[in-house]
């Protein structure tokens, strides 16, 4: 009897590291239900584009990848192309026009019935739809390929967001916020780390809101205290806690555990008190400034991280001189800058004095030069010190350089150290002796 040939598979996912957990569900549906997974677009009968539409940037992305994959319909052996995420939850009848070329699209509640739907289309000719509530948050039970290098990994300990800042189209495509269930947590996370996972990253729209919704009163430090107790674990790093969410106990919790990176990531978007207020953010500029105090006092070292947002509706020439005053005093380790968006369905598109896109991009270009400036100075006082380095591969520009993350490095949006000197393996973690930075990265050598 012939064996049966599998279907190749191959995914492009776009946006955050809560849209790539997505993704990395969808693959491990696949790969249990017969289908090979391929990096190679050109050989993969299916193709998927798991897309963002946060922002105009990230729209124009996603469907510049979808045309770009509807290629390999006509030179490569693609006969089924699915969009899935954010973007078709958002526009299904537009993008149902528009894009001929797609077979399937899925929203953000629906994938992982991936493989049940790819069966529901073998035979049928048209575009398929599945764009139901967004209400699904997977569990422990679902297969999940992990896509990132094998030592570290993303844990997404909850869905949605209820927040509901002005700007911000994330709860219509993904619902109000759901925690997931502490022991299939971990249970996700002890699966990780017996395959070999050294570094948990942990995300959601905002972690600090992580319980809120349960009955049993566990909160994210409960769900920290459990992870840095399973063996083989060496760091845990928390991303993207919003500022009035976090505790004393919390950072407490950062500065005794040693497996807690001390390393925070806390989107605060503006510091005028005017802007805050318009974009439905639940802190005042005085009250940020207080815990940027408290967390530098508290925990010695520790790297900060925060994204902001320029050209929000009403900023004016004040309200941004003010931002980027507060920047270069409280001198962030990282920082992100987006020029607002007028996304349509939020209150803020609605909103007067919309600002120019060219002041926009002034604004930006300001905001962003003077971070290199306060980054290249933040990473010269390094010069000396040791730090705990993952050891990632050899450097894109030579293989003479081997290249890490320090803990104070978050993956993907950090930079990198170059390490000049010393042997170790892929996955790693050794100490290193800082002796040289540029405006990102840093360089150093290893040392008993």
């Amino acid at each position: 009897m012939e064996e049966k040939v599998k279907q190749k598979v191959s995914m492009v996912s776009l946006g955050c590291p809560k849209n790539l957990v997505d993704a990395e569900v969808m693959l491990g549906v696949l790969s249990k239900q017969d289908y090979e997974i391929t990096m190679d677009e050109k050989d993969a009968d299916v193709i998927i584009v798991n897309t963002c539409s946060f922002i105009k940037e990230a729209k124009q992305e996603s469907i510049d990848a979808i045309l770009d994959l509807a290629e390999r319909k006509h030179d490569g052996r693609c006969h089924t192309l699915i969009v899935s995420g954010c973007l078709p939850q958002r526009y299904q009848e537009e993008l149902s026009k528009e894009l001929p070329e797609v077979d399937i699209f899925i929203g953000t509640g629906d994938y992982p019935r991936i493989a049940e739907i790819l069966a529901e289309k073998s035979g049928t000719n048209g575009q398929l739809r599945y764009i139901g509530d967004p209400d699904f948050i997977y569990d422990e039970t679902l297969p999940r390929l992990n896509s990132s290098p094998a030592w570290y990994s993303y844990l997404k300990i909850g869905e949605g967001c209820s927040n509901c800042c002005s700007y911000c189209i994330i709860p219509q495509l993904r619902g109000a916020y759901r925690s997931r269930p502490l022991d299939a947590l971990l249970a996700e996370a002890e699966r990780l780390v017996a395959r070999g996972v050294k570094e948990i990253n942990v995300i959601s729209q905002d972690i600090t809101r992580y319980g809120s919704d349960l009955t049993d009163g566990v909160t994210l430090e409960t769900l920290v205290r459990k992870l840095a107790a399973i063996n083989g674990l060496r760091w845990i790093r928390l991303l993207y806690a919003y500022p009035d969410g976090i505790t004393d106990g919390l950072i407490k919790l950062i500065r005794d555990e040693p497996k807690v990176c001390k390393y925070l990531d806390i989107p605060i978007q503006h510091i005028s008190d005017p802007i805050l207020k318009a974009m439905k953010r639940r802190s005042s500029e005085q009250q940020i400034r207080d815990l940027i105090v408290k967390l530098r006092g508290e925990i010695p070292g520790i790297a900060l991280r925060t994204s902001l947002i320029v050209g929000f509706p009403g900023e004016t020439v004040e309200d941004f001189n003010n931002l980027t005053h507060f920047v270069e005093q409280v001198q962030f380790d990282r920082l992100g800058v987006f020029c607002y968006s007028k996304e349509e369905g939020t209150p803020a598109a609605q909103m007067p004095e919309q600002v120019t896109e060219r002041v926009k991009r002034e604004r930006y270009r300001k905001l962003m030069r003077s971070q290199a400036r306060l980054s290249f100075r933040r990473n010269r006082a390094l010069i000396g010190a040791i730090e705990q380095v993952i050891v990632e591969g050899y450097s894109e520009e030579t293989e003479l350089l081997l290249k890490g993350r320090s803990s104070r490095q978050a993956p993907d949006i950090d930079g990198q150290v170059y390490i000049t000197s010393g042997n170790a393996n892929v996955g790693d973690i050794v100490s290193l002796k800082i002796t040289d930075s540029s405006d990102y990265d840093l360089i150093g050598e290893m040392v008993e």
